[in-house]
């Protein structure tokens, strides 16, 4: 009898595994390397949700490609969300094992280590779920996003569909919203401060003094500083003047200033 539900178990599973894996949208994701997204799984949850409150919800979304985004915001939104980017395949293994150990320690989810990749594959397929399916499938999507895009075309689909406020996605519509300018005219206070709400954009405005943005805007800068950057004072003329491919990357765990993204609060929304 036990050897017979063992089976049966895994059966269950292994169909269960292959369902997942032939939902996984490869031809999407290949389509992302000259096509831009017009939606997100998530633009579509926040939808579904507004619709099931009663309440009325616009989304608030304008591309701009890469070459047209601040490098302040280019810089303080890597170093705040994933230092490691331009070293690691999809997954900072690091991250995940400081991750599990301060989790552990502390008996709570202290704190998270999703990349840039793995947060992009949630906005563009997946949800706000935390449940262990979800996560699995987050994983292949994001192996398949590193396998299939440039890390430059990873980090433009990801700036310009995150969620930066209440139907408000991308750096471009968040630029104008909260300081009335382009995303490539953004000051360095300006770019800390909209890196500093990424993990919480529907509780915390990037205008706002509130004590969680000037105190996770500090974090940033002082990582920032810690790997040189700025390296010059911000002007329109230099905004965007190196391409992604210059841009400052540790080569090892110990480059980063140890005080993670995810330490500070809950991440709701881009971060797990």
């Amino acid at each position: 009898m036990k050897s017979h539900k063992a089976k049966t178990a895994l059966i269950v599973f292994g169909l269960f595994f292959v369902y997942e894996l032939l939902t996984v949208p490869y031809f999407s994701v290949i389509m992302l390397k000259t096509q831009n997204p017009v939606e997100t799984a998530l633009m579509r949850q926040r939808l579904r949700e507004a619709e099931r409150d009663g309440k009325a919800f616009k989304i608030a979304q304008r591309w701009v490609p890469l070459s047209r985004i601040s490098k302040n915001l280019v810089d303080a939104v890597i170093v705040a969300e994933d230092g490691m980017f331009y070293s690691h395949g999809g997954v900072d293994w690091f991250e995940v094992r400081e991750s599990i150990e301060k989790n552990i320690d502390e008996r709570r989810a202290a704190r998270g280590a999703s990349t840039i990749t793995q947060q992009l594959a949630k906005n563009l397929y997946l949800s706000t779920s935390k449940d262990p399916v979800r996560k699995f499938k987050e994983l292949i999507i994001t192996l398949l996003l590193e396998n299939q895009l440039s890390k430059s075309r990873i980090l433009e689909i990801y700036l310009n569909v995150i969620e930066w406020g209440r139907g408000v996605f991308g750096v471009e519509a968040a630029a104008q919203i909260y300081f009335g300018k382009s995303a490539s005219a953004l000051s360095l206070d300006e770019a800390l401060r909209l890196a500093a709400v990424i993990p919480s954009p529907l509780r915390h405005r990037a205008s706002d003094n509130s004590r969680y943005v000037l105190r996770r805007k500090d974090i940033v800068l002082r990582r920032m500083q810690g790997r040189n950057m700025p390296d010059q004072p911000q002007t329109k003329e230099n905004s965007s003047s190196l391409t992604p491919d210059q841009y400052p990357s540790p080569t090892k765990p110990t480059d980063a200033i140890p005080v993670d993204s995810t330490d500070m609060e809950e991440e709701e929304n881009n971060g797990l």
